[in-house]
């Protein structure tokens, strides 16, 4: 072939981001690491980063999604089996991210201190890598504490959900080394409206309960065992919580039934299951028509997820575009060169900062949730974090997408399946108007936990006029919390207790750009803000991936 036919010489493109370093352009989570004082988790995180950061973590996360989970309901002698088949890059990503103690290994009574603050830090950087897998470790740390409400049925599990050890195929659980828990809750009639499911459970003579009815919502269903929702009575007072294990003391499978695996926008690698229970055998989990009290304890945890992992979506996104326009040349200058460009991605920056150390913040407060004062706040900022982070995800990967132009609209560049996620953590545990409602509910109800949340932010107060203003915005909602206002409270809320934490431990710039893209303490479009550009090629820095 003639050289005038050589057509495809590659230029200008930027190089694979294999080998980066996702705590060295995270300065957001490891000052936020030392601000919590656990600065020490830095080297015990590096293993997990070292993954993040690998070409072979990259090629599992993207061949666990592109091999999506298959559905097994009988065998090929018409034996029913109700299993469902992954990839082995789904079991890869799984044992990496239970043997980083990301499922229930802070519950430890030997746990160290911050556990909860140094296991939120590794999800996050697993989030960052791959979010389908994590939905089952979630669910498995934030299984304990509901647990926790009857010491046999804690006795029984606990163990196998703290250990480090993966351990996936059907089996009696007391044999396994390694446990994963698991959710059900929505019904197809009902949705967040958990109390109007029509699942019956009846108690037999062995003290167990037999469960009829059908689930909507049962992500993980190769768990071992699941929390669910079940009626009691004949009222919705009668709503109770059960522990079903996957497979019985006596090794035979339970009656738990999937229907199908659902096609879902995102979370491909994840298996999401309709579920129908024909006599499953259950053990009661606490108080008989408290089922919504039992289990809201783990729903809390999940919550706390929600935030860490659209936060690690925010961060995952910001690497891919800050290292293309640091590689990338465009009208004569480098992209990271041209101002606009640089307001842009600052502003990104910014926010992604501002969801790191909100995250660390709570599980901080998760920590140290036997003070009164950290219980209140974790109350009300935990719902505000949830309806704010989780719902901004989606803008900022759209922005991030756009960066790339139409590089970032093709598949291979890793920006559209972070897409298909973002809008998840907003809508999993309470969707936009059920959080911001949450939010309103906890003001009223609990009115110690205004006071924790008004402490956190004014411990700023007077460091930036914009906190300032926002802050004298916040206390009017709260003065008399409005339903109708419930996303304006929840956001303002959330946009004070992001600025307080950045004015007092991100360096100035951070703060200068954050709130230079704030109007009255509330969002707009990326790269509108006054920030000067000095600042914003600051910001842009220190996040940039060195490849």
């Amino acid at each position: 072939m003639t050289d005038r036919f050589r057509t495809h010489s590659v230029t200008n493109q930027p190089p694979p981001l294999d080998g980066y370093d996702p705590l060295d352009c995270d300065p957001g989570l490891v000052d936020g690491l030392a601000r919590e004082r656990c600065e020490d988790a830095v080297p015990g995180l590096r293993p997990v980063a070292d993954v993040v950061g690998s070409a072979e973590g990259r090629e599992h996360a993207r061949l666990a999604n592109t091999h999506e989970p298959v559905l097994l309901t009988h065998d090929r002698f018409g034996n029913r089996v109700d299993e469902v088949e992954f990839h082995p890059s789904w079991h890869w990503l799984m044992a990496v991210s239970v043997r980083a103690g990301n499922t229930a290994a802070p519950w430890s009574p030997d746990a160290p201190r911050g556990a909860h603050v140094r296991r939120a830090a590794s999800f996050y950087l697993m989030s960052q890598l791959e979010q389908g897998h994590c939905c089952p470790i979630t669910m498995t740390y934030a299984a304990v504490p509901a647990l926790r409400h009857d010491p046999e049925l804690a006795a029984r599990y606990e163990p196998g959900l703290r250990s480090g050890v993966y351990s996936p195929g059907p089996a009696e659980p007391s044999t396994k080394p390694g446990l994963l828990a698991g959710m059900s809750m929505t019904e197809k009639q009902g949705g967040s409206d958990v109390r109007s499911g029509t699942t019956r459970a009846t108690p037999t003579t062995d003290g167990t309960y037999t469960l009829v009815g059908h689930k909507w919502f049962t992500s993980a269903p190769m768990n071992d065992l699941f929390l669910t929702l079940a009626q009691t009575g004949s009222s919705s007072d009668a709503l109770t919580c059960f522990v079903l294990p996957r497979i019985l003391p006596d090794g035979t499978r339970n009656g738990i039934r999937l229907q199908r695996l659902k096609d879902k926008l995102g979370n491909r690698s994840n298996a999401s299951a309709e579920v129908e229970y024909a006599d499953a055998v259950g053990w009661r989990l606490g108080e008989e028509g408290r089922g919504v009290r039992t289990i809201i304890d783990m729903v809390t945890m999940t919550r706390l997820d929600c935030v860490l992992g659209s936060a690690a979506i925010m961060r995952a996104a910001l690497t891919e575009a800050t290292h293309h326009v640091a590689h990338r040349s465009a009208f004569g200058a480098r992209l990271a060169d041209q101002p606009l460009m640089r307001a842009v991605l600052a502003e990104l920056a910014a926010e992604s900062e501002a969801a790191t150390r909100l995250a660390l913040r709570l599980a901080s407060a998760a920590d140290r949730r036997s003070l009164a004062s950290e219980a209140a706040l974790l109350r009300l900022a935990l719902p505000v974090s949830k309806y704010l982070v989780c719902k901004r995800t989606a803008a900022v990967v759209a922005e991030a997408q756009e960066c790339l132009g139409g590089n970032g609209f093709v598949e291979e560049s890793g920006l559209p399946r972070l897409y298909r996620e973002s809008p998840l953590n907003s809508i999993w545990e309470g969707s936009g108007n059920v959080t911001a409602l949450d939010v309103v509910r906890a003001i009223t109800r609990e009115p110690e936990c205004v006071q924790a949340l008004l402490d956190e932010v004014d411990a700023a107060v007077g460091g930036h006029p914009a906190l300032d203003r926002a802050a004298r915005a916040l206390r009017t909602e709260l003065a008399a919390p409005d339903e109708r206002r419930a996303r304006r409270l929840a956001e303002l809320a959330g946009v004070c207790l992001q600025g307080s934490l950045l004015v007092r431990h991100a360096p100035t710039a951070v703060a200068e750009v954050f709130f230079a893209g704030r109007a009255d303490g509330l969002w707009r479009t990326a790269g509108t803000g006054t920030a000067s550009d000095s600042a914003s090629a600051e910001v842009l820095d220190r996040v940039t991936p060195k490849i």
